[in-house]
């Protein structure tokens, strides 16, 4: 039995063998062949292998993801069926007497820089289609196995480098039951989604690819960050057992799902979700969400192969908006960049791009795409309770001129005789050092803060949070952070104004009760963190968390801090 240690990122036991989400080898030789004839046919098979692939993946995408997802496979089977890219193949297989993996390879390359070339960003579209094909077109004619987690049929646990959003986004819950990866901490994207998803997840563990093979028998521990290779039976009994405690410890807390969430001693705090997409709707109130907190709507935008056309945000928000009856649902404008990108969307490179052209700043530039999104808000606006939020504010300047554009396009959608809600409140996410020192600035034209500590806590204590080597500091306990908090909270409410928080700090057990004396007003976090976050406030009193929050305020180290709110809840 093999032990790897690693970063606990959702909570729960995973038991399945490895499934590994590994790209195989594609490295071949060029070589002559005696018989075009044999390679021919066997270029045609690998061809309609992956043809018969394809149809499978379209019609599942279909059905779980939705046609505009299933379109990307329709475009791929179009580039397998196109005899423009197939007899130049095939005549250079019997032209030139060379291995089918050669003609493919390079055909395919000839085609992917002829596109690549082209003005018309349509044709630029084709060239990703012909790669994805090539690809999959060289791995039957080699012999090795193509990976994709949406065609995952038993259960399973997925073993990766990293997992994209896009790929945690295919993961079929029925299947997966956990995953494991290389790199990665507890805010990157891959591990919001699996708490989101309520799947157990251990990440940057280093070298899971490298200890764990295809089909190895595994246990994933969320709760403590270890990965167990071919356990022995005892243990195996010993997590199964671990396993019903936990299941029997959330029986318990959905009983709280319909009640509101009220300290020991009366006070009233707001528990909200964040979510990607309107199905995720189902987890919100399944776990007695209260609100959604933080819409992220940069997952309409990925996996695709085009912007989304206004009518179909549109759809998306009113959807989320009609589906919580009522109830606050506050949307992140777009937070493209960093470590998100668009295929469609080219973007200048930079050496920093955690701190470079992205979110507010993209959209300020790129303001067709902007307005198109607002728009799309705007107009959905009359079917629930919207509030809207821009990311990544550094400056007062930032926030007129984006205020200024959502102003523009309501008064031209009024003008149009369109129907547009006047109690949008409209708010930032604090995630930049500057704009929580100037917070009581920013509180006289805000109608509300979101602090975004995920990037709060890596800008101020300049380390990058993906990062493995000063991981160490990424410190949501620090006294430093706790007294930003602190500024931006006293800053709303001097103004009459509300602060909520939506980064993964918000559903921390040793965050909360700091959080609640220091007086926050809204919480939101995963949605299957809620039921657990409100058990808790559920025993504590404010007015000792209010003590406890003066004291650490005075402390010098997370290491403090922890101890004392370990000693005030015990």
């Amino acid at each position: 039995m093999t032990f790897l240690k690693g970063i606990a990122a959702s909570n729960g036991i995973a038991i399945a063998k490895a499934y590994r989400l590994v790209e195989p080898d594609f490295s071949f030789e060029k070589k002559t062949i005696e018989d075009p004839a044999v390679e021919v046919g066997r270029f045609r098979k690998a061809m309609e292998t992956s043809k018969s692939e394809l149809e499978a993946i379209r019609d599942r995408a279909k059905v779980d993801l939705g046609a505009d997802k299933a379109a990307i496979f329709e475009a791929h089977l179009l580039v397998l069926s196109d005899p423009e890219l197939n007899s130049p193949i095939e005549d250079k297989i019997t032209t030139e007497k060379v291995n089918a993996e050669s003609a493919l390879k390079e055909t395919a390359d000839m085609f992917v820089v002829m596109f690549e070339q082209m003005d018309n960003e349509y044709m630029k579209e084709r060239a990703a289609d012909i790669r994805d094909v090539t690809k999959r077109v060289l791995a039957h004619l080699l012999g090795v196995h193509m990976v994709n987690p949406s065609m995952i049929a038993e259960e399973a646990i997925i073993v990766a480098e990293d997992l994209t959003p896009s790929d945690t986004a295919q993961l079929n819950r029925q299947y997966v039951k956990g995953f494991t990866t290389n790199i990665g901490g507890r805010t990157s994207h891959s591990a919001i989604m699996a708490r989101s998803m309520e799947i157990p997840a251990v990440v940057g563990t280093k070298s899971a690819t490298e200890e764990i093979n295809n089909g190895d028998f595994i246990v994933v521990d969320g709760f403590s960050g270890e990965v167990h290779i071919n356990p022995t039976p005892e243990l195996v009994e010993k997590y199964r057992s671990i396993q019903k405690e936990y299941e029997n410890q959330k029986a318990e807390w959905a009983k709280l799902v319909n009640e509101k969430t009220i300290s020991a001693d009366g006070h009233y705090v707001e528990l909200a979700a964040n979510i990607g997409t309107p199905k995720d709707l189902k987890g919100v109130k399944e776990n007695g969400g209260e609100a959604v907190g933080l819409y992220r709507t940069e997952f309409l935008y990925m996996d695709r192969d085009q912007f989304p056309t206004e009518n179909e945000q549109f759809d998306a928000y009113k959807a989320v908006l009609e589906g919580m009856d009522g109830k606050s649902v506050v949307v992140r404008t777009l937070d493209i960049g960093g470590d998100k990108k668009l295929p469609y969307l080219t973007l200048p490179e930079e050496l920093n791009p955690f701190l470079g052209f992205r979110a507010i700043r993209l959209c300020l530039e790129e303001q067709d795409m902007f307005r198109t999104q607002l728009r799309a808000l705007l107009r959905a606006s009359t079917y629930g309770n919207l509030k809207i939020m821009f990311p990544m504010i550094a400056t007062l300047d930032e926030f007129r001129a984006a205020k200024a554009i959502l102003e523009e396009e309501k008064q031209k959608l009024i003008s149009e005789g369109q129907k547009v809600s006047d109690k949008i409140e409209l708010g930032i996410m604090v995630e930049i050092p500057s704009t929580a020192i100037l917070a009581d600035q920013f509180a006289k034209e805000v109608d509300f803060f979101s602090i975004g500590t995920n990037d709060l806590i890596q800008y101020t204590m300049a380390a990058d949070r993906m990062n493995q080597s000063v991981s160490y500091l990424y410190q949501p306990y620090s006294p430093s952070i706790l007294r930003l908090v602190k500024m931006v909270i006293d800053a709303a409410h001097a103004e009459g104004k509300w602060t909520g928080m939506c980064g993964e700090m918000a559903g921390d057990e040793t965050a909360i009760p700091l959080l609640l004396g220091l007086g926050l007003d809204e919480f939101s976090m995963s949605a299957t963190s809620i039921l657990k976050a409100r058990a808790q406030i559920k025993n504590l009193k404010k007015a000792d968390m209010e003590k406890l929050a003066t004291e650490v305020l005075q402390m010098q180290t997370t290491e403090q801090v922890i101890e004392a709110v370990k000693a005030a809840t015990k």
